[in-house]
């Protein structure tokens, strides 16, 4: 086991990667920009190392301060959390040449699943069932056109470096083609310095349904079941609970036996996420990701599994904790993610909190790592806490979230907890009746 890790990140998920570390009894470094002096994961470290002023370009991106904070400390192993550096491979290649961990798979693994074309290759060939599309990158109009004229329309055009709904355009005819491809490549080439993309077949109400696995590096892989994370704004996650409500256990066994599987035969090692869009009962694989995610908790909180300590115990060279048998499912999870936000606007709101006031009692887990007092910095990402709730099914986990919502205090600055108390009313939510596009047509509706 490893004698001193370095978390090389922020906010909340610094202090869950903390916490884990210390109940393993495994000290621990942070690092921090002057803006994050502070923070919560600071005060409570073992120890702490400033590496720069608060653009995380020249601090939680900067590879050489964070090589250099580890060999200051004696760290023998990083956790990068989410974010940042956690999918960077040219990362994870230099701690090792410097003979330091990275918590996380090889630098091999990081570029194929970084790589959403050679991503979705390398899923079809593991077994994993895909979205209809080019094999590889389209580079003019003429193959652009006989591609979706096989496919058939509608189609979307996705950034092959992408992420985030950057370099992504839908061409419903034939029509909207040409004008969609550029503006994918255009955007893709500023937002990630690379303008390939490539076309998938695009699905018109499907949801987001991703499944958690595990490999040990030598062979073994387990799932821990999926989670459901339809409910997004710009495409990004707002609301995500496990396990899904579309999926029966037939087809939960399916397909988590399918991705565990493709781990196991890839040699991956650590924590993954291989996410899918669900439609008409059929999967199709959009993406990998190598690393936690921030919804990890609802996983946690219907197996009773702590992910983060199988991370350290995995990279350790322990292997797994648990065989597939071992994973049991209990009840039903929801994560809220609270963002320092306009609630309409979605606008970004820093300053001062005020006063803050967590909810409590049975089921509750809020991982948070601001407090009254505390100055949430403009420069980063505006998540600043999560609200997770378990109940023993879906209905009490829906009732217990209501009144955990309305405990919730966070004074000073805007926050999207209004949202989260309209949407735990919404006769839809309730049912479990909704896709990747209710929350905008549905935000949209308010305006």
């Amino acid at each position: 086991m490893f004698q001193k890790i370095l978390i090389a990140n922020r906010g909340e998920i610094a202090l869950r990667v903390l916490r884990a570390c210390k109940e393993l009894g495994i000290q621990t470094v942070v690092v921090h920009s002057t803006a994050d002096a502070d923070a919560m994961h600071v005060r409570l470290a073992d120890e702490s190392v400033c590496i720069g002023p608060p653009p995380s370009r020249d601090s939680y991106l900067n590879i050489h301060q964070i090589v250099a904070a580890c060999e200051i400390t004696g760290a023998d192993a990083v956790h990068p959390g989410y974010g940042f550096l956690s999918e960077n491979a040219k990362f994870a290649d230099i701690l090792a040449a410097h003979n330091i961990t990275f918590i996380g798979p090889s630098g091999d693994h990081i570029r194929i699943m970084g790589d959403k074309i050679e991503a979705k290759r390398t899923a079809k060939r593991l077994g994993i069932p895909v979205v209809p599309g080019s094999d590889g990158a389209v580079t003019d109009q003429k193959e652009a056109r006989r591609i979706a004229a096989e496919i058939g329309y509608p189609v979307i055009i996705k950034a092959s470096a992408g992420g985030g709904g950057r370099g992504m355009k839908v061409a419903l005819t034939e029509d909207d083609l040409e004008i969609a491809l550029q503006t994918a490549s255009t955007e893709a080439g500023a937002a990630f310095g690379d303008d390939a993309v490539y076309i998938e077949k695009y699905l018109e109400k499907p949801r987001h349904i991703e499944v958690q696995v595990f490999g040990d590096g030598f062979g073994r892989g387990v799932h821990f079941g999926e989670r459901d994370c339809s409910l997004q704004r710009r495409h990004q996650k707002v609301w995500e609970e496990a396990p899904s409500p579309a999926l029966n256990a037939e087809e939960r066994a399916r397909i988590g036996g399918i991705c565990a599987k493709a781990i196991a035969d890839l040699g991956y090692s650590g924590a993954g996420t291989i996410e899918f869009l669900y439609e008409n009962g059929e999967f199709y694989f959009i993406e990998m990701n190598t690393r936690l995610q921030v919804e990890h908790p609802v996983t946690e909180a219907i197996t009773g599994i702590d992910l983060v300590h199988e991370q350290i115990r995995v990279a350790s060279g322990g292997g797994l904790s648990v065989r597939q048998e071992d994973i049991k499912f209990n009840g039903h999870a929801i994560e809220c993610r609270i963002n320092a936000e306009d609630p309409r606007t979605f606008t970004p709101s820093p300053g001062t909190i005020t006063h803050f006031h967590t909810p409590g009692g049975l089921g509750i887990r809020v991982d948070s790592g601001v407090y009254s007092g505390y100055k949430i910095p403009p420069y980063y990402d505006s998540l600043i806490g999560k609200l997770i709730v378990h109940g023993r099914n879906r209905v009490e986990c829906m009732m217990r979230l209501r009144r955990a919502l309305d405990e919730f205090v966070v004074d000073g600055i805007k926050t999207t907890l209004p949202l989260f108390r309209d949407l735990v009313g919404n006769a839809d939510i309730a049912n479990g009746d909704y896709d990747i596009h209710w929350l905008e047509k549905y935000l949209a509706k308010e305006e």
